[in-house]
């Protein structure tokens, strides 16, 4: 006799939430740095950067319920990928910007929010058990890498970034530095 598929029930739906939860999102994030990496074939580095970084968001996955797979040499590549970025678009993140741009720095921007998610997601796992700290750390890094990248993006596509201005909070001003 043939299963019917439609209604065999997983083993992971049967774990908690929280942890089941976490590893979807970090699969969304993964799938969307590969959309990412789809649309910048035209600027080599940031392509090579987003084919390394898949993988390591799948090893961000299982690093909550398996081995720890991410490791302090691989938080460092991350912190060295984000100052290169940052670097290169100087002057062009000391706004709050809104994500738009090219096709591209917009699917940027969605992996940037994918990732905070998963930070997000991480968090309700940690009230539950007990989640290694270079875990935040390296999500944490990767959202703010996703962002410089889709800037970068821009930059390279010669498309301005867009000040965003809230209505809901007064801008700060900036201390003064004094000589």
């Amino acid at each position: 006799m043939k299963k019917d598929m439609r209604y065999i029930c997983y083993p992971f739906m049967r774990e908690k939430p929280s942890t089941v939860d976490f590893e979807i999102r970090t699969d969304s994030l993964t799938t969307r740095i590969g959309l990412a990496a789809s649309l910048t074939k035209d600027i080599p580095r940031v392509y090579e950067d987003l084919m390394y970084l898949a993988p390591m968001a799948y090893h961000v996955n299982g690093s909550v319920r398996g081995k720890l797979a991410i490791t302090e040499e691989d938080l460092q590549i991350l912190s060295d990928m984000y100052d290169f970025y940052v670097s290169e678009v100087e002057g062009r993140v000391d706004i709050f910007v809104l994500p738009q741009g090219s096709t591209a720095a917009c699917e940027l921007h969605v992996c940037r929010s994918e990732a905070k998610k998963s930070v997000r997601a991480l968090h309700k796992v940690s009230v539950e058990r007990e989640v290694p700290e270079i875990l935040f750390d390296y999500t944490q890094l990767l959202a703010n890498v996703l962002f410089a990248m889709a800037v970068y993006v821009n930059k390279h596509h010669e498309v301005e970034e867009i000040q965003f201005v809230s209505k809901s909070y007064p801008m700060r001003k900036k201390k003064k530095v004094e000589d």
